[in-house]
């Protein structure tokens, strides 16, 4: 009589079945029951009964399952899968017209300093010109500055334009905080951004952007700046965000830029390895 544990064959002795433990189910209740039991901690007593029901009857019908003898069920065989077989010794490209051959990273960065220097560059252009409507319009250069700290005194909704004309020390000191700390953030991007722009910086961050800013203000400074929306002129305002956008962009675009890791290995870059990146110390070459 055969055994009933054995695998059964075939009359050209290839095997039809196999003999393996039959699946069961009750390790996920006893596992779930786990669950419940410390769940019911932190909420309630009536969860804990139940995950102490689930884990004892888990544990019982697991033990029924592989004690005193494992049950087993037989499964049959299936015929091997025909090799997959190509008549490509290489795998074949996927081309597509007009893509770049590698990612479009920049090779080469502007240090934060040059961001530094090209938004102070810029900013200090961007005053002369605004001081310079102020001279013309109003006859004083105190009138663009108290304009651009006017959102943040309500007096000045109804202040008339000899009292916007005259120096204020708050609003002065005010103006000065925003004009600089604007200056500054406008300066990092643009040395975030040109080395993506490698093809006409100039034209592209020093006018284009610009006027894409100038275009985004217009829609808005009615809410940031309702003073300086009234009596705001725009042909000014877009000359002195374009000197702005110039001055900073040549300033950033003539900075020395530093090697970034696109350069090394992917494996490097990865972490994966180091060799090479840093130089050995004194202490022993490590």
């Amino acid at each position: 009589m055969a055994n009933k544990d054995a695998t059964s064959t075939s009359q050209a002795g290839v095997p039809t079945t196999v003999e393996l433990p039959a699946p069961t189910a009750w390790p996920m209740v006893l596992a779930c029951g786990v669950a419940l039991l410390f769940a019911g901690l932190v909420t309630s007593a009536s969860i804990s009964i139940l995950g102490a029901v689930l884990m004892v009857a888990g544990s019982i019908g697991w033990f029924r399952d592989v004690l005193p003898v494992e049950n087993r069920e037989s499964v049959p065989v299936q015929k091997a899968a025909p090799a997959a077989v190509t008549t490509r010794p290489k795998v074949a490209p996927f081309e597509i017209a007009g893509a770049p051959s590698r990612a479009r990273l920049p090779l080469e960065i502007y240090p934060v300093t040059a961001g530094i220097k090209g938004g102070l560059a810029g900013g200090v252009a961007m005053a002369l010109l605004a001081m310079l409507y102020g001279l013309l319009s109003q006859r004083s250069i105190w009138y663009p500055i108290n304009l651009l700290a006017a959102g943040f005194f309500p007096a000045a909704v109804t202040a008339t334009t000899e009292q916007l004309a005259a120096f204020h020390r708050d609003p002065f000191l005010l103006a000065i905080i925003i004009h600089v700390t604007t200056s500054l953030v406008v300066g990092l991007l643009y040395g975030a951004t040109l080395p993506m722009l490698p093809r006409r910086p100039i034209l592209l961050g020093g006018i284009i952007g610009p006027l894409v800013w100038s275009g985004l203000l217009r829609s808005m400074l009615g809410i940031i700046n309702p003073v300086l929306d009234k009596r705001i002129d725009w042909l000014w305002f877009v000359l002195s965000q374009l000197a702005f956008g110039i001055v900073a962009g040549i300033v950033v675009s003539r900075q020395e830029r530093v090697a970034t890791w696109q350069r090394l290995p992917f494996a490097v870059r990865a972490g994966i390895e180091a060799t090479g990146i840093r130089e050995p110390s004194d202490e022993g070459g490590r």
